[in-house]
């Protein structure tokens, strides 16, 4: 077998090795960021909760009034509602916090409480 023929067969199986390559490039750059940018979407979008400030994907300002399986009653201006597609919902601006009641403390004693710590100070005399 001459150096030639080694040559031909090798260098046919430099094309494939490059296309591979260039497929795993893409998928790294490309395909697995935008992924990740969708599940991140869709995780804000579950999370929507009436109160919460949002920005839809036309630039809307509202406030979400009620969130239903696929639709968003969201409040434009006092007393304008209007309806949009989950997905329509691009962010969160502010969320509506959970508030939590703290249970009332028993009322302290009238006693005076005495402090273990005596101070003592040096006169200057």
């Amino acid at each position: 077998m001459s150096i030639a023929a080694q040559a031909q067969g090798g260098g046919s199986f430099m094309p494939l090795l490059l296309i591979v390559l260039l497929f795993g490039v893409m998928y790294f750059m490309m395909i697995r960021p935008q992924q990740k940018r969708r599940r991140e979407a869709q995780q804000m979008q579950s999370s929507l909760g009436a109160g919460d400030q949002i920005v839809t994907i036309g630039g809307l300002h509202a406030t979400v009034v009620s969130v239903d399986d696929d639709v968003v009653t969201v409040e434009i201006s006092p007393g304008v509602n209007a309806r949009y597609a989950r997905p329509a919902i691009a962010k969160i601006v502010k969320q509506e916090a959970t508030v939590v009641e703290e249970p009332v403390a028993a009322p302290v004693a009238d006693d005076p409480i005495e402090s273990p710590v005596v101070e003592t100070r040096k006169s200057n005399d």
